[in-house]
């Protein structure tokens, strides 16, 4: 996996943006806030869960992902998105 193919898509910076921001989240306040369709949201989500940045959990019907903060890239995107966060809020 490559930082490339990770930010490859503005979609997936959106998602990845919206977990850094909320934690653990269900799939379908993930595909609303980002102004996703569903299998659009569930296609980049599979993808993240498979490059072992996003986890998933199961309760019943619903799933909640999360970024993996164990995961030096996972606690790395959201770093990244805490500095730009931050950087808007001063006004730089």
């Amino acid at each position: 996996m490559s930082i490339e193919e990770v930010f490859s898509s503005r979609g997936r910076v959106k998602i990845l943006r919206i977990l850094s921001e909320r934690g653990e989240i269900n799939i379908s306040a993930i595909a609303k806030k980002a102004g996703l369709n569903h299998s659009t949201t569930h296609s980049h989500l599979k993808k993240l869960c498979e490059m072992g940045i996003v986890e998933e959990k199961r309760f019943g019907k619903i799933r909640i992902f999360r970024l993996r903060k164990e995961d030096p890239k996972g606690l790395a995107i959201i770093n990244l998105f805490n500095v730009f966060k931050e950087v808007e809020r001063i006004g730089r």
